[in-house]
C-alpha cells in the first residue's frame, strides 16, 4: 500500500508540473499578443496615440476618396479591429480626402510627361504607366487613361495612363567583314534583312623596285607610264564588277558601329 501512495503522489505532481509548464507557455506565447484596437474616424494622431497604448506602431500608406469620413481621419485600416496580434505589429491604415471634388481631365494624345505635370496641377498622382506597341499609333503618346476624363466617384487620386511605346526599327551592332569574300557576306547581310549599298573596286597601284629608283639609266623611264596604263585604257562609260570572291579591305559603317534593320552596308573590294 505504502508503494502505490508514493506511486499516485508522483503521478500527481508530475501532472501538476505538467499543466504548470502548459499555463505557463500559454501566458508566454499569448501573453505578448494585444487587440488591434479601432481606428477609423481618428485623425492620424489620435490613431497613433491609442496604437502605441495598445503596443502598436501605425502607418499611413494610402489615401481615398470618401463620401462618409471626414477629410484627414481614417477611413479604412489593416488588421481588422479586434484582430490578435504581436505586440509591436504594425497598424496599415488609409486616410480620407473626403468627397471627390477635383474633375478628372482628358490626357489622352498628350506625352506621358505632359500628362503627369497636368495631372499633378489638380492634385492627381500617376498610377500604374503601361506600354503598348501598335501600328500606326503615335510614339510616347497616351492612348487611354483610367479612370477616364470627367469620371465620378472615383475612390482614389490616381490616373492609370496606358501610352504607345512603339519604336524604330530594331539596331544591331555592326559586325567585322573585311577580309571576307563580298559572295558570302552578301547572303548574310541579306538574310539579317540589311542591304548591301555601294560597291566600290579598289587596284592597288605597283610599287617600282628600289633598285629601279636610284639607277641613271634612262630605260625606267619610259615604264612608268606603261605601268599606269591599263587603268586609263578602260572602255569609257564601263566600269569593272566585282566578283563573288572579291575581298572585303572597308565597310561603312565600320565594325562596332550601330546599324538598323534595312540599312545599307558600303563596302570597298579588291579585284
Amino acid at each position: 500500500m505504502a508503494i502505490a501512495r508514493v506511486t499516485l503522489l508522483t503521478l500527481i505532481l508530475l501532472a501538476v508540473a505538467l499543466v504548470s509548464a502548459l499555463t505557463a507557455m500559454h501566458f508566454a506565447i499569448h501573453g505578448r499578443e494585444v487587440e488591434v484596437p479601432n481606428l477609423i474616424g481618428m485623425t492620424p494622431v489620435e490613431a497613433e496615440r491609442l496604437s502605441q497604448a495598445a503596443g502598436l506602431q501605425i502607418e499611413v500608406q494610402r489615401e481615398y476618396y470618401s463620401p462618409n469620413i471626414a477629410v484627414g481621419r481614417v477611413m479604412s485600416q489593416v488588421p481588422q479591429p479586434g484582430t490578435k496580434v504581436k505586440r509591436g505589429f504594425e497598424v496599415r491604415v488609409a486616410r480620407s480626402l473626403g468627397p471627390q471634388r477635383v474633375t478628372i481631365p482628358d490626357v489622352t494624345g498628350q506625352t506621358p510627361r505632359a500628362a503627369q505635370i497636368n495631372l499633378e496641377r489638380r492634385g492627381l498622382d500617376l498610377g500604374t504607366l503601361a506600354l503598348v506597341a501598335l501600328a500606326g499609333a503615335t510614339p510616347d503618346q497616351v492612348l487611354a487613361q483610367s479612370p477616364p476624363a470627367n469620371a465620378s466617384g472615383v475612390s482614389a487620386p490616381r490616373i492609370s495612363l496606358l501610352v504607345d511605346a512603339a519604336s524604330g526599327p530594331p539596331a544591331f551592332v555592326m559586325p567585322n567583314f573585311v577580309g571576307q569574300p563580298l559572295g558570302a557576306v552578301t547572303n548574310l547581310v541579306q538574310a539579317a534583312g540589311m542591304r548591301i549599298g555601294k560597291v566600290t573596286i579598289v587596284s592597288a597601284e605597283p610599287t617600282a623596285p628600289a633598285a629601279a629608283q636610284g639607277s641613271a639609266s634612262p630605260q625606267p623611264t619610259p615604264q612608268t607610264p606603261t605601268s599606269a596604263a591599263p587603268p586609263a585604257a578602260a572602255p569609257t562609260g564601263s566600269s569593272p564588277t566585282p566578283s563573288p570572291s572579291s575581298l572585303i579591305l572597308s565597310q561603312s559603317p565600320a565594325a562596332g558601329q550601330k546599324i538598323a534593320l534595312g540599312d545599307a552596308i558600303d563596302f570597298e573590294v579588291s579585284r
